[in-house]
């Protein structure tokens, strides 16, 4: 007998950026001068800054203490509960508040998309979503941009809620107007436990509360992406192995139906894990997390899958950037371990991490 037995290995070289003692992150993104802005969703920890950018190791209210304090859910001015960031092509941050703290019901002036010059670290913009698109029961989940169309250019934006619609928030930045696409369609929900039964650290991914049954968790479309050549929309929802894509020029083209926009949805195939987050390079690849697999995968062209990083501290991979120093920046948060999902009892162990991986260094090679 021997305690020296083979035992799952990681594959790739993950680098630790910062660690967090506090709250969890979800959202992460990078400026071209390297400035890291961080988010923490209000979802039972204590909370100082929902927005943050990371100084010398530490958490800083960004831009400022004021805007990190709301005087409500329907603040218009200032951040509710933020579930992402992104810096846009032209090194300005946006930032996707949800105006729903503990995934409570939405209420005109919570959800929002507000932009900072990075130039001035001052607020520039700031688009409320109306109740018929930012729904009670919407949670805005992450966003993309595409500034070749339009006069300011167009965001997109997820709508994971898991109790009501899902679907496709498009916004026009120079108006400032919103619109619903696909609006609950089959490709931005959940699937059902009989066609998607996902599992992470090898336990069912279900909701556990500390009384009753377990119950599947319903989280719809979630991660987002948008081709190099701003043709295709890439999106997964939470609970689900499958890709979709949907024609961006569709999307904007407010004189389609639903009916024309929808018959533009490709099922890109099996991804072979459930996704938190997409995201894109400008060498037409898609990047998948993989919180089944404590991975990140990779599509590539021609839409075959290559592994990029397998590690065991990749424990619930979340949002994904890609900086300008060709580093694949994401969190890892144990979203699964919250006690919504481990019968009430908080399994998380700090810290929370931020890694990087260089996007150009080649993927794992794998034998056949």
């Amino acid at each position: 007998m021997t305690d020296k037995l083979t035992s799952d290995e990681p594959c790739g070289a993950l680098e630790l950026v910062c660690t967090f003692t506090g709250a969890m992150p979800t959202g992460v993104t990078v400026s071209r001068q390297g400035r890291i802005f961080v988010n923490f969703p209000k979802w039972g920890d204590e909370v100082s800054a929902t927005v943050a950018e990371l100084r010398d190791g530490t958490c800083q209210p960004f831009p400022d203490q004021a805007w990190n304090d709301p005087a409500g859910n329907d603040d218009a001015g200032a951040f509710v509960s933020v579930q992402s960031v992104v810096v846009d092509p032209t090194d300005r941050l946006w930032v996707l508040d949800t105006g729903s703290p503990m995934l409570q019901p939405t209420r005109p002036g919570g959800p929002k998309l507000v932009c900072v010059d990075l130039d001035t670290d001052r607020v520039t913009q700031t688009i409320v979503f109306p109740a018929d698109v930012a729904l009670p029961t919407s949670y805005l989940n992450d966003v993309r941009f595409d500034l070749r169309r339009r006069s300011a250019g167009t965001a997109f934006i997820t709508d994971s809620s898991n109790s009501g619609p899902n679907g496709i928030i498009v916004v026009d930045l120079a108006s400032g107007v919103s619109w619903r696409r696909l609006h609950d369609h089959p490709s931005t929900k959940a699937e059902s436990l009989a066609d998607f039964r996902p599992l992470v650290e090898g336990r069912p991914f279900l909701l556990r509360p500390a009384e009753g049954p377990p119950s599947p968790v319903s989280m719809g479309s979630d991660g987002i992406a948008i081709s190099a050549d701003g043709s295709r929309l890439y999106y997964c929802p939470l609970i689900s192995r499958r890709l979709y894509s949907v024609d961006v020029d569709a999307l904007v083209d407010r004189s389609m139906d639903d009916a024309e926009v929808a018959a533009t949805v490709r099922d890109e195939g099996d991804k072979g894990t459930g996704s938190d987050g997409l995201e894109s390079d400008d060498a037409g690849r898609i990047y998948v997390t993989a919180y089944e697999q404590n991975a990140i995968l990779r599509r590539t062209p021609d839409g075959a899958y290559e592994t990029v990083v397998h590690d065991p501290r990749l424990l619930w991979p979340d949002t994904m950037s890609i900086g300008a120093d060709r580093y694949l920046y994401v969190t890892a948060n144990q979203l699964h371990r919250q006690p919504d999902y481990s019968g009430g009892v908080d399994r998380r162990r700090r810290p929370y991490a931020l890694f990087r991986l260089a996007i150009d260094a080649g993927p794992v090679s794998l034998a056949p």
